[in-house]
């Protein structure tokens, strides 16, 4: 759970319990978790919101899909698996006794 093992949770109740005190420990605990509710209740407000303004071409539309390294990564990775139908055409190696062409225009 969010790379938090156990004595981290452990530790994190121990100095919990020395900074509100066990009496305040209950109300601070509900209102974490009315905020974490509520924080989720908005985040999925604004991904309904989203996904029924761009319409339904866009109705699995995931908020991580948003996230500017998840598109990049999807367009590198596209771009990577896209086939090229014409093979690369590479030059022809000279024999001894040719000499590589020479363009004025180029140099």
């Amino acid at each position: 759970m969010f790379g938090v093992g156990l004595q981290e949770m452990f530790v994190i109740a121990l100095v919990a319990i020395f900074v509100f005190g066990p009496d305040r420990l209950p109300d601070v605990a509900r209102q974490a978790g009315r905020m974490a509710r509520q924080l989720r209740s908005f985040a999925h407000a604004a991904r309904d919101e989203l996904r029924s303004e761009l319409g339904p071409e866009y109705a699995d539309l995931q908020l991580r899909d948003l996230d500017p390294r998840t598109i990049v990564r999807k367009q590198i990775m596209d771009a990577m698996n896209e086939v090229d139908d014409e093979p690369v055409r590479r030059p022809r190696a000279l024999r001894a006794d040719e000499t590589p062409p020479y363009d004025l225009d180029a140099t």
